[in-house]
């Protein structure tokens, strides 16, 4: 082999490896966007074209035949206009426009494809881009008609990145530039001629397509992910804070004919409460586990006030330096208190443990209320109100973890499980 054919077949081997890396990534990938199908389409085609390429290179100086030499390049050339046709149906895939100019643009190219790939099977018979004479391959005096369908392509595709206001500066620059590079590449291959440089250039643009386009976007959605992930946080507390609030209130009113003074002491209980814990009721971080407790005690001191020994409450806290959600264990004490304990006539007692285990913090509300079938606790069940919303921000927010057991008769225990964070 010479140098020409060593420097062709090192850029096909090369661009191959670097696209068989992005197209495993994006094959193992478990969630594709509808333009990343498009694109692991367009890698896995460019790589079979890098291979073909390399192929040739090496067969070529043994097989010089006239028939052998046209039909590579016509397959060469199909193959550099299919390539295009792929990169333009992710561009399709990406670039957002309006329904009716897709469907213009899709009919252009579906016919310019088609055109141009009839063109290249005729000129196996009439010559009129290229010939081989000799074993020598040839191109002919209208050979620059070959490339209408790419460059008729890659201008739409630069007008499409130019003129769409939704694509940032960077999505611009990935798409023209993609464009351009062949462009200047042919320029030096006409100068170094019988070089593939327009395949080192084909490399170049794939990598800036994909850092600039594919990985940048999935960095983008990634933070839009984590916003969209806040926002139903916010919405999911915004629903247990009225729940929480509406039932305290309930249980004040109802002491207010039965005994003023003491409806008296638990609104302003309640009024103290409020304004030292407002900062953690409007908080969708982590709270220290402690003003967590603080939400529990006044839960129960005045549900206490309301329904008297019918509700007894023990607490086995060994342990509050950790972090927890807002509002995450006082909705599953009221459930304990709602559905479980004051079901009986008698009431009950509800223990709330808290300790630590090997490496993780652990709490248990346990009640020995009528308990329940765990198999209503998929939680489409509205008697368990709000313990869907609280399994999903503990592993959301915490990686934490929620256990239920329950036997009907004999109460039930809820365990929550916060794994250590690391700054513990």
């Amino acid at each position: 082999m010479d140098n020409k054919s060593i420097f062709n077949v090192t850029v096909c081997l090369i661009g191959a490896i670097i696209l068989m890396v992005h197209t495993l990534n994006l094959a193992l990938k478990k969630e594709k966007r509808k333009d990343e199908k498009c694109l692991l389409a367009f890698f896995i085609f460019t790589v079979l074209h890098f291979l073909t390429y390399a192929t040739f290179s090496f067969v070529r100086t043994k097989y010089t035949s006239n028939a052998f030499i046209t039909t590579f390049y016509t397959i060469f050339y199909i193959m550099n206009n299919t390539e295009v046709l792929l990169l333009f149906l992710y561009t399709m895939r990406y670039v957002e426009i309006a329904p009716e100019k897709k469907k213009k643009l899709y009919i252009l190219n579906a016919v310019l494809f088609s055109a141009i790939v009839i063109s290249d099977l005729i000129n196996l018979f009439t010559g009129m881009y290229f010939y081989a004479e000799n074993g020598v391959y040839h191109r002919s005096a209208t050979m620059m008609f070959s490339q209408t369908y790419q460059f008729v392509i890659f201008i739409t595709i630069i007008c499409l990145a130019l003129t769409n206001k939704k694509l940032n500066f960077r999505e611009k620059t990935a798409f023209i530039l993609y464009c351009a590079l062949p462009f200047f590449a042919i320029i030096l291959q006409n100068i170094f001629k019988g070089y593939a440089i327009a395949y080192a250039s084909i490399v170049i643009s794939i990598e800036i397509l994909f850092l600039f386009l594919n990985i940048a976007k999935n960095v983008e959605l990634s933070k839009i992910q984590e916003k969209n992930k806040e926002a139903q946080i916010k919405i999911m507390m915004s629903q247990i804070r009225p729940h929480f609030m509406y039932n305290t209130l309930s249980s004040i009113s109802t002491l207010i004919p039965m005994d003023p003074e003491k409806a008296q002491r638990s609104l302003d209980a309640f009024t103290e409460y409020l304004r030292r814990n407002l900062s953690s009721l409007t908080d969708t971080r982590l709270i220290p586990f402690e003003d967590e407790l603080k939400h529990i005690e006044t839960y129960l001191s005045l549900e206490k006030m309301r329904f008297g020994d019918r509700i007894n409450a023990i607490y086995n806290v060994y342990n509050t330096d950790f972090r927890v959600p807002a509002l995450s264990i006082q909705p599953i004490v009221e459930n304990s208190v709602k559905h479980g304990i004051l079901k009986k006539i008698e009431g009950g007692t509800i223990r709330i443990n808290v300790y630590q285990r090997g490496m993780s913090h652990v709490v248990e509300i346990i009640d020995d209320g009528v308990g329940f079938d765990t198999d209503d606790v998929s939680l489409k069940n509205q008697e368990h109100v709000g313990l869907k919303n609280i399994k999903y921000r503990l592993e959301t927010m915490c990686n934490g973890e929620m256990q239920i057991e329950s036997e009907l008769g004999k109460g039930t225990k809820v365990a929550v499980i916060f794994a250590k964070q690391e700054d513990e």
